[in-house]
């Protein structure tokens, strides 16, 4: 088996421990899962005689153990729970919506550990902010448990008294791109209208937190949602766009390396979802591949991107829904896609406006993630393909003149109302486009969806995809 296989088998192993770690909370079941495990490479290979097998069967127990010993260093937290208490903390992180922001909570000494407060919208609190906090905190909710335990947090504040005491005291680096990502918003919001500059601060920075609530009811009841998840095409325009500008400059290796760090100050910026980090990592070793002049494989790309990420948290694998959106998402794109085109013999050609890719893209995409959005959501929205065959074209050029919007900003507000003006008819269409096909109330609405029917779904694609690969083999070999 070649090395590669090898690393991508490793891998694969390698999370199905921590997806079996995830669901147990009990040491005697830890333990003997452990013992289960273990009993499974023995038997592979007695039965099969293959030392190569076992070797990278280990790959379960060193999954779940990673796991087990991530979740004991990560809930060494010292909180004092359900008294009124006055403690010192930083903040690690802060969001702004329309009537409150959430602030992340670093606490300091004689506490422990991280909590997540609920403050007014005003006074506004930034990253880095030493503050006093007085008030009660209480343990998260059974059904949201998992939630915060995935983000680090153990505790949860509504409305405390909040005294600064200290600003700065955060990564001058990280202080630095929220600064600019707070200059970037703040660009839009004087350039376009309110509803305008918080979609195109979705679109380009993948922040949310000034949509309205009927404005997010419009984009889940049309499958829009996605629009405003960062994906590998920001991370594109960011990397051949630093390496083609300093092109002129330096020599290729160091406009490769000038990217990469952009697309790492990047991902800090927009706050390292799932997505982004997940299209980064892919990104960069897309770029990788290019500079060494090897062969991209996506397969061992998506891989390295996932153990990156489950390496760094590995709760996210099964407690973060974007997590799994995003590489499902991405895998059906891969995958499915052209297994649907071979299948169904789809005509190639993009059609008028990219009707056709567009709507192939949508249909790969959803029907990539159905089980996780109806498991999770109890809803699908078929109406979703219409509108992304509608707005797909139009995104790219709408967030290429954001990223104007904002560069212009820099110098002049005057310069950045020319862009605004093509950024404008954009918009409109795509905000008019989410309004109109939101009034058409055709959702698929499910109560229990069991696990059992997720598998033979996915049973099914993954059986189509190899049947569609293998008939090609076969006719390429005739």
């Amino acid at each position: 088996m070649p090395l590669h296989d090898k690393a991508f088998w490793a891998v694969s192993f390698f999370l199905i421990g921590v997806l079996l770690a995830s669901f147990i909370n009990d040491w005697q079941q830890k333990i003997l899962v452990l013992i289960l495990i273990s009993l499974l490479v023995a038997c592979l290979f007695l039965v099969f005689s293959k030392i190569w097998l076992a070797i990278l069967s280990l790959g379960i127990i060193l999954g779940a153990g990673y796991y087990f010993v991530f979740d004991i260093k990560q809930k060494d937290f010292k909180i004092t729970f359900n008294e009124e208490i006055t403690f010192g903390g930083i903040i690690r992180k802060a969001s702004t919506g329309l009537n409150q922001q959430n602030l992340v909570l670093e606490l300091g000494e004689p506490y422990r550990g991280r909590i997540r407060i609920t403050a007014p919208r005003y006074p506004s609190w930034n990253y880095g902010d030493s503050i006093e906090v007085q008030g009660t905190i209480k343990s998260p909710s059974e059904q949201s448990v998992k939630y915060f335990e995935k983000e680090g947090i153990f505790g949860t504040m509504s409305f405390p008294e909040i005294t600064l005491v200290e600003s700065g005291r955060g990564s001058p680096i990280k202080a630095w791109l929220f600064k600019i990502k707070g200059f970037s918003e703040a660009t839009f919001k004087k350039v376009l209208p309110p509803e305008k500059a918080a979609f195109m601060a979705g679109l380009t920075l993948g922040e949310t937190a000034e949509f309205s609530k009927e404005f997010r009811e419009k984009m889940n009841l049309t499958g829009t949602s996605h629009l405003v998840a960062l994906s590998g095409y920001n991370i594109t325009i960011i990397a051949r766009g630093v390496m083609l500008a300093l092109g002129f400059f330096f020599a290729r290796r160091k406009s490769f390396w000038f990217a990469t760090l952009a697309i790492i100050l990047f991902v800090i910026m927009t706050g390292a979802e799932a997505s982004v980090v997940r299209a980064a990592i892919m990104g960069f070793l897309v770029l990788l591949a290019d500079q060494v002049e090897r062969l991209y494989s996506f397969r061992n790309s998506i891989a390295i991107a996932a153990f990156l990420m489950i390496l760094f948290n590995p709760k996210i694998l099964v407690w973060d829904i974007g997590f799994q959106l995003s590489f499902a998402a991405v895998i059906g794109l891969m995958y499915l896609k052209p297994a649907l085109e071979k299948i169904l013999k789809i005509n190639p050609k993009p059609g008028f406006l990219n009707w056709r890719e567009n709507l192939w893209t949508t249909v790969s995409a959803q029907a990539a993630v159905l089980p996780i959005l109806l498991s999770n959501f109890g809803l699908f929205s078929p109406i979703s393909f219409l509108t992304n065959v509608l707005l797909l074209t139009f995104i790219p050029y709408t967030m290429f003149a954001g990223l104007l919007i904002a560069a212009a900003g820099v110098i002049s507000y005057y310069l950045a109302l020319i862009p605004s003006l093509i950024a404008n008819v954009f918009l409109s269409y795509e905000i008019g486009v989410i309004d109109l096909f939101s009034k058409i109330n055709f959702r698929v609405s499910v109560g229990n969806f069991s696990l059992l029917f997720t598998v033979i779904y996915y049973g099914m694609l993954i059986w189509l995809i190899i049947y569609v690969q293998r008939k090609k083999t076969i006719s390429q070999k005739i």
